[in-house]
């Protein structure tokens, strides 16, 4: 991928002049519920997508309307209630389908409807029983039949990554001239590579007629751990929008994380940009987390609890001395408080220096700073972490005994 280093200045969309726009199309409250155990009320629904419009998402899809009658009513709320991104609902290329799509999103003042049908030889055989001739008719039926109802439709190839090129380039161009205005890549398995997916993405981008006039998009779910670099890749080929969700909530292993490729994007790809406040991207997962009852692992880049946290004493030092020797973007610019130094067995005396100081404590005296530290160390063999409350007992001389 074509790389290069910039830093991330509060928003994403502090983009230059020469970037390009990458849309963020956010899936939470579709594909990300369809984790096992995501299941969320009516109201959650709506609070989620209020903070994605907060967050400046570009297209929220807010559900698969013809699932279920409550799926419907939620995507009808969040039309008429949440103004700003685009309300989007899925739909099968089924007539009942978009219609039931479209009255769910009919009211919203920017709607669009997302249609697919699977292209790759394994679901043609075993889910579909159809031909290619025949896929290719039901795409555009469904386009069709959507562009009958809205002038924003999405087309969707599903396990486009497992589809043969040349009938992927058929498909393209048929749904392009029945009327789509975007055409989404979904790597629905989590199969590819990213040097796979970048490829496919040229591919497209030279061989499909009409692909200049539509967006092209990109939905990675991350089986093999790759959705995020297979996202990346398709950006870096040409592609104009990613499907993400927050955490990377979604079906089996989950979708590419909305944080962590919005803050690539942000630190790392100066030839693009997104549009997103990125100083909410760790309260809105702190939200979905809450919500759906997944906790966001403590390692987990961007939005874990020890993605700014420290223990170690060198990396402690460096970040005291300088913060970017070992933090690549601001705490700050993705909603924390601020880097964190965690004293523990690993801490060093500066970290140490830093916290006590902070409490109000004068350490011009070096032995005494020496005995608060050896205090320090003997504590936390037996305590993984200490607090604010402990560093007072320590200097103050009230450590309870803890070993030699």
């Amino acid at each position: 991928m074509k790389i290069e280093m910039k830093k991330a200045n509060g928003s994403a969309a502090n983009g230059k002049a020469k970037s390009e726009r990458v849309l963020v199309f956010d899936t939470t409250l579709r594909d990300g519920e369809q984790s096992p155990g995501a299941s969320m009320r009516h109201d959650e629904k709506l609070e989620i997508a209020r903070a994605l419009r907060d967050l400046r998402v570009d297209v929220i899809e807010a559900g698969f309307p013809m699932a279920s009658p409550g799926i419907f009513e939620a995507v009808r709320a969040i039309a008429r209630d949440v103004e700003g991104p685009t309300i989007c609902a899925l739909a099968r290329c089924q007539n009942e389908d978009v219609e039931r799509a479209w009255d769910a999103v009919r009211d919203a003042p920017s709607s669009r409807l997302h249609v697919f049908i699977a292209t790759s030889p394994l679901h043609r055989e075993h889910k579909l029983g159809m031909t290619r001739a025949q896929v290719v008719a039901a795409a555009v039926r469904g386009v069709r039949l959507a562009r009958e109802k809205i002038g924003d439709v999405e087309f969707s190839a599903e396990d486009a990554s497992r589809t043969e090129p040349e009938f992927l380039v058929e498909v393209f161009e048929r749904v392009i001239e029945a009327g789509a205005t975007t055409v989404n890549v979904p790597d629905t398995v989590g199969y590819s590579m990213p040097q796979e997916i970048g490829a496919l993405v040229t591919r497209l981008r030279r061989e499909v007629r009409g692909i200049e006039r539509v967006t092209l998009s990109a939905h990675c779910h991350d089986d093999l751990g790759l959705a995020v670099a297979n996202s990346l890749a398709a950006v870096d080929s040409g592609a104009r929008q990613v499907e993400c969700t927050i955490n990377g909530l979604g079906e089996r292993a989950g979708n590419c994380s909305l944080e962590e490729i919005v803050m690539a994007i942000a630190t790392r790809h100066a030839h693009v940009h997104t549009g997103i406040e990125t100083r909410l991207l760790y309260p809105t997962s702190q939200l979905v987390s809450r919500i759906t009852g997944f906790a966001v692992p403590p390692n987990k880049a961007i939005v874990g609890r020890n993605a700014f946290a420290h223990e170690s004493g060198i990396h402690q030092h460096g970040v005291l001395m300088h913060r970017e020797t070992y933090e690549v973007m601001r705490a700050e610019d993705v909603g924390f408080g601020g880097s964190q130094l965690v004293l523990g067995k690993h801490s060093g005396r500066h970290a140490l220096k830093r916290r006590l100081e902070l409490l109000g404590y004068c350490l011009e005296d070096e032995d005494r700073l020496d005995e608060a530290f050896a205090s320090l160390k003997r504590m936390a063999d037996h305590k993984p972490e200490i607090d604010d409350d402990d560093l007072r007992s320590i200097f103050e001389g009230r450590v309870e005994h803890w070993g030699p």
